[in-house]
This record gives structure tokens, sequence and C-alpha cells, in this order.
């Protein structure tokens, strides 16, 4: 199609946008104020915009290893911690921090059984003794899974895991790795480990980075000739940028972990079967009783929704377990441009009903306002 005269305009005000400045994307993150702070775990309150007033049960975001706690505050119109600020609720978001050599060490069992508990419970005293009502993206949702399933006396309210895979057999990404998973049983696997956790002390910053790029390999290769031929659209060039910036954020992978999850979740498909061993205790998705939300992205390579949908048989004992899908890749169907009409409204609505289930009559709300 031949460009408009609008069209045009528009192209050269975000080109002079971009030389003049650098950007133009808006990303201020969402301020914040420490309410707790303990080892890999510092929790942060959202200060609510003037005339907010904050009510019901808290929410936490729960972020996954690797990724950078942004992942809910992208960019200013496009930050699911703005949409949910600004809808009135209690906002809360644990950040783990950088992760180093020093944190090698670190397993499963103090992810799930120390840092995010505590996180849970201090979020929990913060705002009157009220039930938390988690959000976790990736293996954020999984933690937060595995932490309900581990301790039924924490003041969990309900989880909302989004893009968070239980049955790695649906994941096609994983499919060459399995033959090798298979083969690297026993000695080899431990083998692994040893060579993740002593040696390397995990895998480190610039591998994880190049590895999510390498899911959306396609899309990284055509970036240039997306930008040159969006050069109109302020909207995408913004999110563009965005997603850049956080990725070139990522984290290193503490090394026990990794190889927990490598031998748990890769090998054995353990989110799937018998359940994942932590502290010496083997722990199952059945032991959950807490209401679940479980969103897979539609264009997710890894979580597809056919590794997501198991948690409606997997969490017998959950009392309500709802499953959705909605438009977006791994990150996209989180914050994506898409996202504030698909995902936020599926976690909107169950957000609301969780109030509800605590006596509490959810507020009429506004949409995010976007600065």
């Amino acid at each position: 199609m031949m460009p408009t005269p609008r069209s045009l305009r528009a192209a050269a005000s975000n080109a002079a946008q971009l030389l003049l400045y650098g950007h133009v994307a808006d990303l201020r993150p969402m301020p914040t104020e420490m309410v707790d702070d303990g080892p890999k775990r510092s929790v942060y309150r959202y200060r609510p915009p003037e005339g907010v007033v904050p009510a019901g049960p808290p929410v936490l975001f729960v972020p996954p290893l690797a990724a950078p706690a942004r992942c809910y505050d992208l960019r200013r119109g496009c930050s699911l911690a703005e949409h949910v600020v600004n809808a009135g609720r209690r906002s809360y978001l644990l950040d783990y921090g950088p992760i180093g050599f020093g944190d090698r060490d670190l397993g499963l069992e103090e992810w799930v059984g120390e840092i995010l508990p505590g996180a849970i419970r201090a979020v929990s005293r913060d705002s009157g003794g009220q039930p938390v009502q988690l959000v976790g993206w990736c293996l954020g949702g999984v933690f937060a899974l595995l932490a309900a399933a581990a301790d039924p006396r924490l003041p969990i309210a309900s989880v909302a895991a989004i893009a968070s895979p239980v049955d790695v057999r649906a994941v096609r990404l994983a499919a060459p790795l399995r033959p090798v998973a298979r083969l690297a049983r026993g000695p080899v696997a431990d083998l692994a480990g040893v060579l993740l956790g002593g040696v390397l002390g995990g895998v480190p910053r610039p591998v994880v980075k190049r590895a999510y790029q390498l899911v959306g390999i396609d899309k990284y290769l055509l970036r240039p000739y997306k930008v040159l031929t969006n050069l109109d659209n302020a909207e995408f060039l913004a999110q563009i940028e965005a997603v850049d910036h956080f990725t070139n954020a990522m984290l290193a992978f503490p090394g026990r972990t990794a190889g927990e999850i490598y031998r748990g979740l890769l090998c054995d498909n353990a989110l799937a079967g018998p359940g994942v061993e932590i502290g010496g205790r083997r722990l199952d998705l059945g032991r959950v009783r807490v209401p679940v939300l479980a969103i897979a992205g539609r264009g997710d390579g890894i979580a597809p929704a056919a590794a997501v949908r198991p948690l409606t048989r997997l969490l017998g004992r959950s009392p309500q377990v709802r499953f959705e899908e909605a438009p977006g890749g791994h990150l996209g169907v989180l914050t994506g441009r898409s996202a504030r009409s698909s995902t936020w409204a599926h976690l909107d609505r169950w957000l609301d009903e969780g109030t509800v289930r605590h006596g509490i009559r959810p507020q009429r709300r506004e949409a995010a306002v976007t600065v």
C-alpha cells in the first residue's frame, strides 16, 4: 500500500523522536516503596495514583527466575502493574534481585519454601492480615502453585498462573532435548548439575538472553524490516523498544535450581506426574487447595495451551480451576498490545471474584490511565 500523507508525517515524527531522544517508549517504572527485605527477597508496594484508595485482598506479582521483575511493568500504557494499581487493588511486587555466582547453591527448596512464602507473609501483614492473591508468569506461576502445595497454612487466597507450563511433553521446543534427557539420567544428569552449580554457578546471563531470543528467532530476524514498515506506528515502536529493554535486563539462572528443573521438569516431567522432589519430600499439584486461574498464549512456544491445560485435571483438590486462552506469545500473552482486552480482562474478572469471596464488593473501575 502507498503511504498516506498522515502516515508519512507520523513516520517522520517518530523518526525525529528516536533521533533526538533515542526512544519512543515511556519506560518509567510504576512508583513503589519497599515493605520487606530479606535474602533474595525484596517486596515492594505499588503506590496508587492520587484519588485512588486501594481495597480488597492484596495482589502479589511473582516473577520467574532469570527474567527481570519488570515483566509486570513493561512500559507505561502496556503495564499489567499499572493496570492493576489504577484499578484500585492493593498491589505488590516480589523482586529476587541480581543472581550471581554466590547464589549457585540456591535450589527449589529456597525459592518455594523460604523466599516466596516470606514474601507472601510480608504482604499479608502489610495489608492487615488479608490472604494474598498471587499472580505469576512462567516459572513464577509454577513457584506460586508449588508454594501453595507445600504449605496450606500460607495466607494465599488464589493463584493466577500465566504462561506456566506443567506438561513439557506438549512443548515442541523441548522435543529435541527429550532423547538427550532420557540418556542423561543418573550419573550424567548429576554431572550436569555439578557443572551448572559448582563450576559455572548456573546459566550465565548472556546465555539466558540468547536463549530467549532464539525462542522467537523468526521475529528477531524480521525486526529491522518490521520497524521500517511500522515507522508510522508509535505503539508498535514503543513495544519493540520495551521488549528489547526487558531482554537486555535478563538475569543469570542459579545452578542448583537449573539442575533441579532440568532433572525434575524436563527429564521426569514431574509436574504432570508424581510431583517434584523439594526439600526431601515430593510435592504434587494435587495438594493445592486454593482457587486457580490458568491462562495460556495461543502463540506461545514455551508454554503452549497443551502444556498449561493439564492444570484442570492435576489440581484435583482446588475448589475452582479455570483455564483461558489469549492471543500472544510467551511475553505477549502477559503484556502484549492485545493483553488488555484478553489476559487482563480474564484477570480482572478473577480478582473481582476473589474480592467477592472475601466479602468485599468490587469497586467500579476505570481503565488504566496512560501517562
